[in-house]
């Protein structure tokens, strides 16, 4: 079986606006993810889930593609010919990186992983 789409993002420059737009268009349910240093707005239904967070100047939406071996995928993405950042810990939850294709499209890979550490500029 191939990637299954885990996890959908999209920018809003209003934030209280792309959360009304997307409960109406999605039909989700979008509350605050009390992810610290940011606002960032979160549905989930069942391994599927998405978030409205605000971020002035970008649009696009991006997609994510669940892993299982999140370091095996991108060394495959870089093998046939895209590019990947280092995976980042989401603390808790797990583990992501912002990739492109071999043609410029940007997407993300997520591993689920509930030991991610919190980031060493957030920790306290």
């Amino acid at each position: 079986m191939g990637k299954r789409v885990v996890h959908l993002e999209f920018p809003a420059q209003d934030l209280e606006r792309g959360k009304k737009f997307w409960e109406g268009v999605g039909g989700w349910e979008i509350k605050d993810s009390g992810m610290p240093g940011m606002q960032y707005l979160m549905w989930q239904e069942g391994d599927q889930g998405g978030g409205v967070y605000s971020m002035e100047g970008q649009s696009g939406t991006t997609l994510y593609l669940g892993a299982d071996d999140i370091d095996a995928d991108l060394a495959k993405v870089k093998e046939l010919g895209g590019d990947a950042e280092d995976k980042q810990p989401i603390p808790n939850v797990g583990w992501f990186s912002r990739c492109k294709d071999s043609e410029g499209n940007e997407f993300s890979l997520f591993q689920s992983d509930e030991s991610a550490p919190m980031p060493e500029g957030m920790r306290s």
